[in-house]
């Protein structure tokens, strides 16, 4: 029996290799002033801005650019959205990774407020979101977050007091993706590395999520068989086969859509608090966590003996015997399969070299703050605060 559900809209896509080019005959769909997104130097430093500037130049395009360097902060946001919000922009366009999607997706819907994005962010702010935007394009350059097919941009202040929260509306989807590979090849590998971890919790996550559903499982299977085939290669070798890079963004697509309607687990329950409280990249917090986080669900999972606890065991040694690219049909197999996917994941982690968490300042005494702040979303299973420590310092 198939149980209810809801699945959100997704953008317009355009994917493959070369379809960066059609950009520019959408563009004049919603007008000819546009703000345009992008990171600090990785554009510039391609020769790619050099390629997209020059082109909408020759189609007498007015365009105005904006830097974003880390992750979005709600300062970020009020100082762009300040600076626009007179010039008539019809339409935005974020090019760069996962902070660049989503500072655009909160410029786009904030350039209509006289207000700060800060008073619309959930759990900090008093007011909700009415889906009112001006349109927006994403044009992702790293393959990770699958935020170019979500509704929601992720706004960090990171701090003692800091946070990292979501603003978050139906109409905030972007209202075309283009996924075009040839922008990934410049990608470094460090960054290649946590961004596809992070895409690939994502996609885990939301396979095994409790409100997972044969929709999203068929998306996030779908991402993870692609992942399989070509995260060590992107980053050891393959980084400049565009095919590798087409897997890996094919990937990460389906984890957005995925999580968008499956939601996710404890992985990202803790990598929001920390991201908050340290200066850490999204994408290493997750890979970091990944294989500590699936290991303590699956001891967890084992320990009861319910029909959902074995059903969501079986749903992981579906994973293990993919990434082991094999096929089993037994019942007796489930403990060996998950064994396998814990065996690949912490492979990937060595493999990838994925930093510790005490890497970036965090020691066992901050464990308390962050799990106050931490939450399970939609984990297939209860985790205690002594759990979520544990996972935390298995990854110092």
């Amino acid at each position: 029996m198939i149980s209810s559900f809801n699945f959100a809209s997704i953008p317009h896509i355009i994917f493959g290799a070369g379809k960066l080019s059609q950009l520019y005959e959408t563009i004049p769909k919603f007008g000819k002033n546009i703000l345009i997104l992008t990171g600090e130097k990785s554009l510039k430093d391609s020769g790619k801005w050099d390629l997209i500037a020059d082109e909408l130049t020759k189609r007498n395009i007015t365009f105005h650019r904006e830097t974003v360097s880390g992750e979005p902060s709600p300062s970020i946001v009020d100082q762009i959205t300040d600076k626009y919000r007179g010039e008539e922009i019809e339409l935005v366009i974020g090019i760069g990774g996962g902070s660049v999607t989503d500072a655009g997706k909160a410029v786009s819907a904030m350039i209509p407020k006289n207000d700060s994005v800060i008073n619309y962010l959930e759990g900090v702010g008093s007011k909700k979101p009415d889906g009112e935007k001006i349109p927006y394009i994403a044009v992702p350059t790293t393959s990770g977050t699958g935020s170019e097919a979500t509704k929601n941009a992720v706004i960090s202040q990171v701090g003692p007091e800091g946070f990292k929260k979501s603003l978050r509306h139906d109409n905030y989807v972007p209202n075309y993706a283009f996924i075009d590979p040839e922008l990934v090849l410049s990608c470094p590998s460090s960054v290649t590395a946590a961004s596809g971890m992070d895409a690939f919790s994502q996609l885990l996550e939301a396979y095994t999520s409790t409100k997972a559903s044969p929709m999203t499982d068929a998306l996030s299977f779908s991402g993870m068989s692609y992942m399989r085939e070509n995260i060590i290669a992107a980053c050891k070798g393959g980084s400049s086969d565009i095919n590798v890079r087409t897997g890996m963004a094919y990937g990460s697509l389906m984890s957005g859509m995925a999580l968008a309607n499956a939601g996710l687990g404890v992985i990202h329950g803790m990598a929001g608090p920390i991201g908050g409280l340290f200066e850490i990249p999204h994408g290493v917090v997750c890979g970091t966590l990944l294989a500590e986080a699936t290991k303590m669900n699956l001891e967890e999972l084992k320990k009861k003996n319910s029909k959902e606890a074995k059903a969501h065991l079986k749903k992981h040694a579906d994973i293990g015997a993919l990434l082991a690219n094999q096929r089993y049909d037994q019942e007796s197999e489930v403990n060996k399969y998950c064994d396998m996917l814990i065996d690949k994941l912490e492979k990937w982690t060595r493999v990838l070299e994925i930093k510790r968490l005490s890497a970036y300042g965090i020691t066992e005494n901050d464990f308390d703050k962050i799990i106050e702040k931490s939450g399970l979303k939609n984990n297939p299973v209860y985790l205690s605060d002594k759990e979520m420590k544990k996972i935390l310092k298995n990854r110092l």
